[in-house]
C-alpha cells in the first residue's frame, strides 16, 4: 500500500517536478513526486506530494526532510489527508476537481448571504408583528438616522 505525503511551504514560483524529485533522489526510485501548479501561470501553488511504498519509509522521510531547506524555505512534510468523497480518485481529474471546490466555496458564501437575509427578514417581521405597522430603526443607530433625515430634509428644501 502506498502512502502519500504532503509537501508544503514550497516556493511559489516557476519550478519543475524534477527539482523536487532531486531532493528525494537518495531515497530511491520507489519515491515519486507531484508538484501542484497553477494552470494559468504555471507557477507552483506552494505544495506538492510525495508517494512512498510503506509507513516506515514515510516516517523516515518525514523525520529526515521535515524542515529541510529547499530554495531558502523550510519544507513542511506530513502524511496527506485522504481525498474527500466528492473528488475523483484519478490524478488526471484532480485539476478538474479544483473548480468544483471553488464553486462550492461560492455556494457557501451565497448560503451565508441567504442566511443573513433570512435573519434580517425575521427581525423585521418580529418587530412588525409586535403591534407597530412601521419597522423601527435599530436603536443603536436611531440618533444617527434622525440626524441624516434632518440633513436630507434641509437639502431638499434648499
Amino acid at each position: 500500500m502506498s502512502i502519500r505525503l504532503y509537501i508544503g511551504n514550497l516556493p511559489k514560483e516557476v519550478m519543475e517536478r524534477q527539482e523536487l524529485q532531486e531532493v528525494f533522489q537518495e531515497e530511491g526510485d520507489s519515491v515519486t513526486t507531484k508538484l501542484i501548479t497553477d494552470r494559468k501561470t504555471g507557477k507552483c501553488r506552494g505544495f506538492g506530494f510525495v508517494t512512498v511504498k510503506n509507513d516506515e519509509q514515510a516516517d523516515q522521510i518525514i523525520e529526515k526532510y521535515n524542515g529541510y531547506q529547499f530554495r531558502e524555505t523550510p519544507l513542511k512534510i506530513e502524511k496527506a489527508l485522504p481525498r474527500s468523497k466528492n473528488k475523483s480518485e484519478s490524478e488526471n481529474t484532480e485539476a478538474e476537481a479544483k473548480p468544483i471546490s471553488k464553486n462550492n466555496t461560492n455556494k457557501s458564501k451565497k448560503s451565508r448571504r441567504e442566511k443573513d437575509k433570512g435573519g434580517a427578514s425575521k427581525t423585521a417581521s418580529s418587530t412588525s408583528s409586535s403591534g407597530n405597522d412601521a419597522v423601527q430603526p435599530d436603536p443603536r443607530w436611531a440618533d444617527a438616522l434622525a440626524e441624516l433625515k434632518q440633513r436630507l430634509a434641509a437639502s431638499t428644501n434648499s
